[in-house]
């Protein structure tokens, strides 16, 4: 195979910037794929990876980036999609033959890897991933901005997955701590599903946007008691009729007062769900479960193959992206962390690599 010339952002040191460098790619092994790269997603996971807030399992020097859309430009012998085709790279890759995989939990895989993670991610022209958990964007048919796309590979696919996981249905109750990215789309895509949403944020303007996309009623949490939210919480249920066997609590904010709150709004029987991430500790009274029969679970990506089922609902227009996204060019990834590190980003941003 001829060499491909691949450039890329490498994280060299925890807090300095990124740098632009030749990427030096092998021949695909039989089972991988060299993806030529589209558009690359800004998460702030990345701006962890980046402040050296969380470390990445591979070492740096790394290529970050995990929300990746693009073409196959090379294939391995036994990889059945062809060169060409336009594919997601999912946030996580399965390794699809343990036991979790085989259960389908292959987001739970021991020996998964994550793009910008465990392998070098989609800052960057191309990529060299494993094949199998490739999602081919074929059924979404002509007219589609790709770029868009991106961001399916992990904000909105990770939604579905915890809605999914959650049970969420047509005579569900779903309350988001965090109105903004994933939890933009946990209501969305739960308000797809036939449940009533509501939305709690910090940010006025976010709950403002959210309630044209899903969120029937919507609450300004900043510096309310979680105990004052909660009261109101019950308010909107009993209005709506919904008991609390029916209340999926999602906490997509992925801060430690986020958590709290999530926490404080569990009922009899409920369901809370972590899908944000802080490495912060909060203090809770786990017998809350017990008194109330309620569950917590966790919730980490999306397994390849639900990812159809996310792209219909886009293809149907039932969860829309492009008043949630931005473009810019991949120069300026640089400026765009510290822009997002000072919460100046209202959107999430879509990358070009080759600008």
């Amino acid at each position: 195979m001829p060499e491909i010339a691949a450039q890329a952002y490498f994280l060299k040191a925890a807090a300095a910037p990124l740098e632009r460098e030749r990427l030096a790619l092998p021949s695909p092994g039989r089972n991988e794929a060299i993806v030529e790269i589209l558009a690359c997603g800004l998460c702030h996971t990345d701006l962890s990876y980046a402040s050296g807030a969380v470390p990445t399992k591979h070492p740096l020097p790394l290529v970050l980036g995990h929300e990746a859309v693009g073409r196959i430009a090379a294939a391995g012998a036994d990889v059945l999609l062809p060169v060409g085709t336009d594919v997601l790279i999912p946030a996580v890759l399965p390794c699809g033959v343990c036991a979790l995989c085989r259960s389908g939990r292959g987001n739970a895989c021991a020996d998964q890897k994550m793009p910008g993670n465990d392998i070098h991610g989609g800052f960057s022209t191309h990529m060299l991933v494993p094949a199998a958990p490739l999602v081919s964007l074929a059924q979404l048919g002509a007219g589609v901005d790709l770029r868009a796309l991106s961001v399916v590979a992990d904000a909105v696919s990770t939604a579905y997955q915890a809605v999914r996981r959650a049970g969420v249905g047509a005579d569900s109750l779903v309350v988001t701590v965090g109105a903004g990215g994933v939890g933009g789309f946990v209501a969305q895509v739960s308000k797809a599903l036939g449940a009533r949403v509501i939305a709690c944020d910090v940010k006025a303007d976010r709950l403002a946007q959210l309630r044209a996309f899903g969120a029937e009623h919507t609450i300004d949490v900043n510096g309310k008691d979680p105990g004052v939210v909660r009261k109101e919480v019950r308010g909107v249920a009993k209005e709506w009729r919904i008991g609390s066997e029916r209340l999926a609590i999602f906490e997509c904010s992925g801060t430690s007062d986020g958590q709290l709150l999530a926490f404080a709004l569990l009922e009899r029987a409920a369901t809370l769900l972590i899908v944000g991430y802080t490495p912060k500790k909060v203090d809770v009274r786990l017998s809350n479960l017990m008194a109330f029969d309620a569950q917590v679970l966790g919730s980490w990506g999306c397994p390849p193959e639900a990812y159809p089922a996310v792209l219909e609902l886009i293809r149907k227009k039932r969860v829309v992206l492009d008043p949630f996204i931005d473009y810019a060019p991949m120069s300026r990834l640089n400026q765009l962390l510290t822009a997002m590190s000072e919460h100046k980003l209202e959107r999430r941003m879509v990358l070009d690599p080759k600008t």
